[in-house]
């Protein structure tokens, strides 16, 4: 299921397959998750040509792919992770760790990503971890970007609709707004059930880039893309204070790809302690296109009720 391999001029990467997906993951850089699709198919994340076979230096490298950085962003968010990580295999996942984030310019901060997949399904299990290798307590929360293949669309769920009444006087949710947020842009399209966002190449709105976030009990997000819908899920923790006025799921874009984001709650990660992220991935294929609601609910919904909720887990 698991073996070392190159990838487009990096020397060491690990590839993790089964009968349905694959999945690479750098190791001179990162760690990055460069790949994910199915067996001898397209790459369904986006990758950026020219950082292709690229390490060292002191410049941020988006590369493309899937990363762990940490919220609220900042200029230490974007710290270089162009040297080589260490990696433990172990059976059926491999533990990708990276070297520490020294300040400055970083935040003495540690990542690492163990990563699980299926043995007869597409669900990939990636568990992120942050340490604080550092004498001050930091303040942060855990972030995974995952850097899709331009040319299709982000779905987010709003929480659920009900009519006022004296069960329903609340506000059942937050929606963050960037200053270059503008929901005018025709990329958007705002439901009642759902955002969607469209990665356009050539967007003709005031802003080349989009961004949105809110908050859902049932963590997930998906990207639809010529008939694959990606879904990521990460447990939402009721009580806790989340990032971006209270952002577990965000969605960026650009006239180059489209990243789907799962946050995790703000924490105050003490020197030596650690802090865990679980993300879930799945992949579909021959999804039927569509566009409106219904189809959201019928061709969508089913597949993430259906194949990627654990008991008790909202939708």
């Amino acid at each position: 299921m698991m073996e070392r391999t190159t990838y487009r001029g990096w020397q060491n990467a690990y590839k993790l397959r089964n009968d349905h997906v694959q999945v690479i993951v750098l190791a001179d850089v990162g760690p990055r998750i460069i790949w994910y699709g199915f067996c001898d198919k397209e790459n369904q994340l986006h990758e950026v040509p020219a950082d292709a076979g690229l390490t060292g230096g002191t410049d941020f490298r988006l590369y493309g792919g899937h990363r762990l950085w940490v919220s609220p962003e900042l200029p230490g968010t974007y710290y270089p992770d162009n040297n080589r990580v260490v990696v433990n295999e172990n059976g059926d996942r491999a533990r990708f760790i990276a070297p520490l984030e020294s300040s400055p310019p970083g935040n003495d901060l540690q990542k690492e990503m163990e990563i699980t997949l299926a043995r007869a399904t597409s669900e990939v299990t990636i568990h992120h971890r942050v340490t604080n290798g550092g004498t001050r307590t930091a303040h942060i929360a855990p972030w995974t970007p995952t850097m899709m293949r331009p040319g299709g669309r982000a779905i987010l769920p709003l929480s659920p609709r009900a009519a006022m009444d004296n069960d329903h006087l609340q506000p059942v949710g937050v929606l963050g707004i960037w200053s270059y947020t503008d929901f005018s842009d025709s990329r958007w399209t705002l439901g009642r059930e759902f955002i969607q966002l469209q990665q356009l190449s050539a967007p003709a709105g005031k802003f080349q880039e989009q961004m949105t976030g809110l908050y859902h009990p049932g963590g997930w997000a998906a990207y639809f893309r010529e008939g694959n819908l990606f879904v990521k899920r990460a447990p939402a923790i009721a009580g806790r204070q989340y990032p971006d006025y209270g952002c577990n799921l965000e969605v960026f874009t650009n006239p180059d790809f489209l990243e789907v984001e799962t946050l995790g709650p703000l924490c105050a990660l003490a020197p030596g302690d650690s802090v865990s992220h679980v993300e879930r991935w799945w992949l579909f294929g021959s999804v039927p296109p569509g566009e409106g609601e219904k189809w959201i609910r019928d061709s969508v919904c089913c597949l993430i009720d259906r194949h990627t909720r654990t008991p008790g887990q909202e939708l």
